[in-house]
């Protein structure tokens, strides 16, 4: 059945016609934005502005969610973050497995705080009872060591160095389970959000380039884990000393009490002022970060293209200035950040003095009881105040950083996959599966498009048949292969397999039915034999080689001093194109797949090569349904039926014989390909 021909449109110049621009709302605050070709200065400045509008009107204006990779922009406006509580919620629920580990971290460090507390009382029974005239008090004046100045100041000096030294190994062991938590909780992380990110729509996953996928897996991953520190160990301790010190402190003398808590306000003050501002700044340097990582992946994958067109200089200065960027960016959170710090390195000194002299002149007051040894035990603990305070400022400070990373990691958990289109999906029997192909009336259009790249596609495969999609570059015949491999859904129509939706069968059984090979192949970094048995794990070595004879490369895998075990490099970079091909026939030969899809599966081989492998894939495509894409047309004559595919819709379907008959578009292709090339007269 022949598809109507779609409205004439070029689907490029329709996506770029059509679709908003990704910096339409920045444009409208400075226009036109920088681009990565621009001065970093330039591209800082703009940042910044662009920041500051974030900040000040609380609504998005950066770019486009469908380019998270922009390095100037963050991929989520401020308004749209999580709140804190919710960001909280979701990491307890994270670390669900580990909570009774947590919890008993939290209180080996709340008994090693507080144990920490008691040495610093000794001060004033020193400066009072020791060094001073002061009499003990009188439970202590009874007993016998007390009568002698010198093995009381011994004692209370050993008691102190006790107490330190428990208060030392009781905080280690909490922190060391504490820190086994976060490694643990670290990898957890990572592993989810692998396992997500790898099992996401095609177009996102191209969408993130590898760089940028790495960098949210390692980097966004891995400050989760560090969450367990900065969200509840560090602030729980901080919060302990702090309570624990202010009870001491309002039993020596609430009124020197009431004098040095006048720095709580510059808490508040800190975190309104420096701390809302901290982790949307965080989280931008951690979307430049992922776009540095992605660039670099991209030009040593594309080595070769770079060093044909002498382009060195050109990615070194592109990689250069995005680096210039990102630093810019952390010296900008470095101001804010240490910003904290420089206040509480001024608070500190400053209150210790006006208590200092407070404390003094009530010292000096013969009418004041108050005594050095008080004033020596306020100063110890109030430093011991000051400390937590300090600690929960610069906590807070860091937590935005880790806060920012987990944002990041909740947005990946939180796309759809491609097995969540329909979850009603069951197991498919592969045994069972005869491999009738149908597909009614499927369109298909890529996001962010107005066009259709396939448009009312219809044929019914028979099991076993041999099918060979062949039109023009660009026509639409890779895409629809993809949708029968299901590595797209269809926009409209639906197919089927032996009659039964496909939506309604789990994606990866569907997947294990299936054999591709490609014309751009891909290998693995590893040896030959694991390339080979990538499809089945479970291969023995002679299943292997068998495998590999059929595809007609045992012979120059064998020519390697390590054969088999021979590594290939990342990519297959170390094999030639011709050899990268049949280790990937090979691969599929090995998969026994029921639906086969071949995609110029020997266009990098030479003449004698594809007339073997073409006999080996007409044994292995016999009684499996296949589809063939193809351009040299000589290769597919023999094939069940060609379809001809222009523009996204059939204009031609039937055998090499039929169409030849009918002098259409396919005749039209052979004429063309089979056409003596005229030399240029001279």
């Amino acid at each position: 059945m022949t598809s109507a021909n779609p409205p004439s449109s070029d689907r490029s110049s329709s996506a770029s016609s059509s679709t908003p621009s990704a910096n339409s709302e920045t444009a409208s605050i400075i226009s036109p934005p920088p681009t990565s070709s621009h001065s970093s200065k330039r591209r800082y400045n703009y940042y910044k502005q662009h920041l500051a509008e974030r900040l000040r009107n609380k609504h998005k204006a950066s770019s486009d969610r469908s380019d998270p990779n922009q390095p100037i922009h963050n991929a989520k406006s401020t308004a749209h973050e999580r709140s804190i509580l919710a960001l909280v919620a979701a990491y307890i629920d994270q670390i669900r497995g580990f909570r009774h580990i947590v919890v008993f971290a939290l209180l080996g460090s709340m008994t090693a705080t507080l144990i920490g507390l008691i040495p610093l009382s000794g001060t004033k029974v020193i400066f009072d009872n020791v060094l001073g005239d002061k009499p003990l008090p009188e439970w202590m004046a009874t007993l016998p060591w007390a009568q002698d100045p010198q093995t009381l100041l011994i004692l209370v000096a050993c008691v102190m160095i006790s107490l330190s030294l428990l208060s030392l190994a009781i905080a280690t062991t909490s922190r060391w389970h504490a820190t086994v938590v976060s490694k643990r909780i670290q990898v957890i992380v990572r592993q989810r959000a692998f396992d997500h990110a790898i099992r996401l729509p095609l177009h996102r996953v191209q969408e993130m380039k590898t760089g940028g996928a790495s960098s949210i897996l390692r980097d966004d991953a891995g400050a989760a884990g560090d969450l367990v520190f900065g969200m509840f160990y560090n602030p729980w301790r901080a919060v302990v000393q702090l309570l624990g010190t202010l009870a001491i402190l309002a039993y020596t003398d609430w009124r020197l009490l009431l004098w040095s808590i006048f720095i709580f306000p510059v808490i508040f003050i800190t975190h309104k002022t420096w701390i809302s501002r901290i982790r949307p700044m965080f989280a931008d340097i951690r979307a430049t970060r992922q776009y540095v990582d992605g660039h670099t992946t991209e030009s040593f994958g594309g080595i070769r293209v770079v060093r044909g067109f002498s382009r060195q200089r050109h990615e070194t200065a592109r990689f250069v200035r995005n680096n210039h960027v990102m630093a810019r960016q952390e010296l900008t959170v470095w101001w804010w950040h240490r910003g904290v710090e420089i206040v509480w390195q001024i608070v500190i000194p400053v209150s210790t003095a006006f208590i200092l002299i407070y404390g003094g002149m009530r010292i000096i007051d013969p009418a004041d009881p108050f005594t050095t040894g008080e004033l020596v035990m306020f100063l110890a603990f109030l430093m011991w105040l000051l400390e937590p305070l300090a600690m929960l400022a610069q906590s807070a400070a860091s937590l935005q950083n880790g806060l920012a990373a987990l944002d990041r990691v909740l947005d990946i958990l939180a796309e759809p996959t491609e097995s969540q289109y329909n979850e009603k999906t069951l197991p498919f029997d592969r045994s069972q599966v005869a491999g009738r192909v149908t597909l009614e009336h499927v369109s298909y259009r890529y996001p962010g498009t107005m066009q259709d790249a396939l448009y009312d596609i219809t044929f019914d495969v028979q099991p076993g048949e041999m099918v060979a999609l062949v039109g023009p570059s660009g026509a639409g015949k890779t895409t629809l292969s993809n949708l029968i491999a299901r590595f797209f859904e269809p926009t409209a129509g639906r197919m089927l397999l032996d009659g039964r939706d496909v939506s309604t069968i789990d994606l990866e059984s569907y997947r294990g039915m299936l054999g591709i090979v490609e014309q751009d192949v891909f290998l693995f970094d590893g040896t030959i034999a694991q390339n080979i048995a990538y499809g089945k794990r479970d291969a023995t070595d002679e299943q292997i080689i068998h495998a590999a004879k059929r595809a007609n490369a045992h012979a120059f895998i064998t020519a390697f001093d390590r054969g088999y075990d021979t590594r290939v490099g990342e990519r297959g970079v170390k094999l030639s194109g011709g050899q990268r091909q049949r280790i990937a026939i090979a691969r599929a030969i090995l998969a026994d797949p029921t639906l086969l899809i071949l995609d110029e599966a020997t266009s990098n081989l030479d003449t004698e090569s594809e007339r073997l492998i073409q006999a080996s894939l007409a044994q292995l495509m016999h009684q499996r349904t296949s589809f063939v894409i193809a351009h040299r047309l000589s290769t597919i004559t023999h094939a069940d039926r060609i379809v001809v595919v222009e523009n996204g819709a059939i204009t031609e379907q039937g055998t090499h014989d039929e169409l030849m008959a009918r002098s259409g578009r396919y005749a039209e292709m052979v004429a063309v390909q089979t056409r003596p090339v005229q030399q240029p007269r001279k």
